[in-house]
């Protein structure tokens, strides 16, 4: 078994930490509207709103026409 001499091995030590800090610093990746997209598929939830907000915006145009009439 080959003995590795303390050079050796802060060296590896060293390019361990540089590869470690590399990772850390790393710049935070910005969060994209697009990521969003999907997230509510087949969301029974999702979908209530969506209906409930369908009716709200006709029973508005149906207002707005009773009003212009």
């Amino acid at each position: 078994m080959s003995e590795t001499t303390l050079e050796n091995r802060v060296a590896t030590l060293e390019k361990q930490v540089a590869e470690l800090m590399k990772q850390v610093l790393k710049p935070p990746v910005e969060k994209d509207w697009r990521s969003t997209i999907g997230m509510f598929a087949d969301d029974p939830v999702m979908r209530e709103i969506q209906e409930v907000g369908r009716r709200i915006r006709e029973a508005d145009r149906e207002q707005a026409q009773r009003d212009h009439s």
